[in-house]
């Protein structure tokens, strides 16, 4: 059976080899970063120059610049974005959730995988080249830094060969230090998204008694750095599990970065103004700067493939060739494959028009959430193994607990009346006082004239009114002996 296998695949290839629409095609039985000997292949892409990665640049540092100025800005006192999962405490953009919102957090978490799952579908991954952090830290960077001690991607592979001497030990030395520096410092920043900048600051400026959080960081500095300077792009290719969800959630209507085969092949060396009637080739002029720019090694004439992170890096570099040649641009774009096969361009399909919608309504969805959740919840309910009491000899009382939630950053002052019977509500202790991001329980009273009790087991509309406007209705038991 493994032989049956093995030789209808060299028939495959065989095949191929033979047909001139692909020449010189590589088909790939590793990832490439990994040599033939099995060993690790470090991989030093150019940095191309053109629209897209201008572009990219400036969604990058921007990023960046939000990932230490987020937990800096403040509102009321807390900061704008903050997931204390040790307090149990989470703030987006401003409005505080509490475990009481597990529910809203829950359906905004759901909403966001689906978000997700569509974008992808529609779009492709167009948030791993543009907004992952994986990508922004190792090109904007990381490898920025590297070539900036090391030089040029050739200059960077004869220093991966040289034997170790005293300009190879310095300027790896010195690579080494500046990518820990900067680990340290990114592990900081995403740490204070999760203990908040005053914390952090409190236990830098004690770290005597706190000498298992240092560890901690230091921890993870260590981790960061060996990502960095080891793992890099296998992030991407082997860890990530995005890259294999593409390969189930991408179809023919998905744009993706594509190389148009159609108008590319048969590719070969060609001079500045031929023409494929004049060669019998292609637009492609087998330069291989689409590959030398490439962050994952791949070769994106080959098809759309799970180690691509769409980073647009290959337009640029093709459209520059295209440009020296006097070839028209776009050769390498964003393109489904329906439009690269067919020739023409589809615009937006239905089905991309209909995902879209759904992805609109995603945000709205998220938006009034957030915009509709309640400031203060009151539960009451009635005090369990207590029955009613007399009050008198035409009364009857029910005894309730009320636990209230302030989630704001302000004082609260609540009360409750009754509103679909005659009776009187009585909380122990007066109006509460809800200090700000605090849980109180009090207990209250509910009377009832004996005459206006219908039934042993009454349905009542109790309002709860915070500093005088009503925000909530809730309905409460009251129990009576049998008539």
């Amino acid at each position: 059976m493994e032989e049956q296998n093995i030789n209808e695949i060299k028939e495959q290839r065989e095949h191929v080899a033979h047909d001139p629409n692909y020449k010189d095609i590589s088909y790939r039985d590793r990832i490439s970063t990994v040599t033939t000997e099995g060993k690790r292949n470090y991989l030093h892409p150019k940095i191309p120059k053109g629209k897209f990665i201008n572009w990219r640049n400036i969604v990058g540092f921007g990023l960046l610049v939000l990932l230490f100025a987020l937990p800096l800005v403040k509102i009321n006192g807390d900061p704008l974005m903050l997931i204390d999962v040790m307090e149990r405490k989470f703030i987006i953009l401003g409005v505080i959730f509490w475990p009481q919102d597990t529910f809203v957090m829950l359906l905004l978490m759901l909403s966001f995988i689906l978000f997700i799952i569509l974008f992808t579908v529609t779009y492709g991954r167009i948030w791993c080249g543009w907004l992952c952090p994986q990508t922004i830290f190792l090109e904007l960077v990381f490898r920025r830094v590297e070539k900036w001690i090391e030089g040029s991607p050739n200059k960077q592979r004869k220093l991966d060969a040289m034997a170790w001497n005293g300009e190879k030990i310095a300027k790896r030395l010195s690579k080494w230090v500046i990518f820990y520096v900067l680990s340290f410092a990114f592990v900081n920043a995403i740490l204070w998204f999760f203990m908040s900048f005053d914390r952090w600051l409190l236990y830098m400026g004690d770290l005597s008694n706190h000498s298992s959080w240092i560890l901690l960081i230091l921890i993870f500095t260590t981790v960061f750095f060996g990502i960095y300077t080891w793992f890099r792009e296998q992030i991407c290719i082997i860890a990530c599990p995005y890259g294999r969800m593409q390969g189930v959630l991408i179809d023919a209507s998905t744009i993706v970065i594509s190389y148009d085969y159609v108008r590319g092949e048969p590719r070969g060396h060609q001079k500045k103004g031929s023409t494929k009637e004049t060669t019998g080739l292609g637009d492609c002029v087998d330069c291989h700067a689409c590959v030398d720019v490439c962050p994952t090694g791949i070769d994106i004439r080959n098809g759309t493939q799970l180690e691509c992170v769409n980073c647009t890096a290959c337009i640029d570099a093709c459209d520059n060739i295209m440009h020296n040649v006097g070839k028209p641009k776009g050769l390498i774009r964003y393109a489904s494959e329906k439009e690269i096969s067919t020739g023409k361009k589809l615009g937006f399909s239905p089905r991309i028009i209909a995902y879209s919608i759904v992805l609109l309504g995603i945000f709205a969805f998220a938006a009034i959430t957030l915009i509709t959740r309640s400031d203060v919840e009151a539960v009451i309910l009635r005090t369990p193994g207590v029955l009613y009491q007399k009050a008198g000899a035409d009364s009857l009382i029910n005894l309730y607990n009320i636990k209230v939630v302030n989630k704001t950053r302000f004082e609260k002052h609540i009360d409750v009346k009754l509103i679909s019977f005659n009776g009187k509500v009585t909380l122990v202790g007066g109006v509460m006082t809800i200090p700000p991001e605090a849980r109180i329980k009090s207990v209250l009273f509910v009377k009832v004239a004996n005459k206006d009790i219908v039934s042993e087991n009454m349905n009542l509309e109790l309002s709860i009114i915070m500093d005088g406007e009503e925000i909530d209705v809730t309905k409460a038991t009251f129990i009576s002996p049998k008539k």
